[in-house]
This record gives structure tokens, C-alpha cells and sequence, in this order.
């Protein structure tokens, strides 16, 4: 049986509509944002890391690791991918999956999808239909080979800061899933985004 692919959660931008801080600590449902994403990453994953800056005692509690951007003045999520492809080859894998940090719905069946769906480069990214019925890109959401490192890293140098940006000229496969009720990629980036997780939200068992 083939290992699963080990994980990090993308948690690494400033939250300005939400008055900063880490959007991970916020409660939801009578635990953290984070309790909530590791209930549905980890009978999936492998080993999970953060992606985040700044002081990583805040995060202490929940036994992870913190990654840091490698590079300088805070250059996007595809810093954090870097930093998840460096962490993940130094643990011998082949590939990392790529989360939100804000999204705590995030599908059951994330990582097998991705897999499933990988494109000739390694790639996959995650994706639904709206409530029209057209396909919504959610890239945050994606299979990452490590052997990919060199070219993000290159491409991060060039300027590039979206992930499509990376994504396009590499190719990437589309994992798609279907809109769950509880709407699996919701994220939340402001404090009405955040009450209507609250509302939604179930109690997590100790």
C-alpha cells in the first residue's frame, strides 16, 4: 500500500479583512479553525506541517511544524508550496498536498481526489461547480511534486505570485468535487464568513 502524501496548511498570509492575526486560532464550533482542518487532513494524509510566519510558540500545542516562507516580504501562498516541497522532500516523499487555512470544510476525500487526478507534471488542483453550474478553481487546494522545487523556486525569483501562474505552464490535472451540503471549500475571510462557519460548524469530540 502506497503511503499517503504528507501535507501542510497554507496559513502563512496577514488576514487584513479580518483585523489580522491567524485565522487558524479562531474558534469555531468550541475549538480552534486548525482542530477542525487536522479532524478532516489527517485520516488522509501523512505527516502535516503549518506554513506560517512570525513567532511559531503560537501554534506550540499542536505538535506540528511550522515552516516559515523562504523567502522575504511575505510573496504569496506559492512560498508556502515552496516551503511544503523542501519539507516534504526532506521526509522522503515524492509529492506534498497543499490546504487552505481558512477553508475548515475542506473535503473528506481531498487527497485521494488529487491523486486520482494528477496531471503528466505531478499537478492536480482542486476544484467544484457553482451555484450556476461553472467550474471554480480552488488552488489552494493541490498535489505538488518536490521535483518541481527548482521551477517555483525560479518562478518566485521572476515575479510570479499566483498559484495558476505557476500551475498553467507546468499543466495541471482538475480533481473536481462536487458541492457537499456543508460546502466543502467555504473559507472564511471576514467576520461574517467567520459567523456563518460558527452557524454551520459541529462540536468536535475531545
Amino acid at each position: 500500500m502506497i503511503a499517503p502524501p504528507p501535507a501542510v496548511i497554507l496559513a502563512g498570509g496577514r488576514a487584513r479583512r479580518m483585523g489580522g492575526g491567524d485565522k487558524l486560532l479562531l474558534e469555531m464550533g468550541g475549538a480552534p479553525i486548525l482542530d477542525h482542518i487536522l479532524a478532516r487532513l489527517r485520516p488522509q494524509a501523512g505527516p502535516i506541517a503549518i506554513s506560517a510566519n512570525g513567532d511559531p510558540a503560537r501554534f506550540a500545542r499542536f505538535g506540528l511544524p511550522v515552516l516559515p516562507d523562504p523567502l522575504p516580504d511575505f510573496p504569496g501562498p506559492l512560498a508556502g508550496i515552496l516551503a511544503a516541497m523542501i519539507w516534504a522532500e526532506g521526509l522522503g516523499a515524492d509529492a506534498v498536498v497543499s490546504v487552505a487555512g481558512d477553508t475548515p470544510f475542506l473535503p473528506e476525500g481531498l487527497v485521494a481526489g488529487l491523486n486520482d487526478s494528477a496531471a503528466d507534471s505531478g499537478i492536480a488542483l482542486a476544484a467544484d461547480h457553482d451555484a450556476g453550474g461553472a467550474l471554480r478553481l480552488h488552488p489552494t487546494f493541490g498535489l505538488w511534486p518536490v521535483a518541481l522545487r527548482g521551477a517555483l523556486k525560479a518562478a518566485l525569483a521572476d515575479g510570479v505570485r499566483r498559484i495558476r501562474q505557476f500551475a498553467v505552464p507546468q499543466g495541471f490535472g482538475t480533481a473536481l468535487f462536487e458541492a457537499a451540503p456543508e460546502a466543502s471549500f467555504f473559507n472564511i475571510n471576514t467576520p461574517e464568513d467567520l459567523a456563518a462557519a460558527r452557524a454551520r460548524a459541529p462540536a468536535l469530540r475531545k
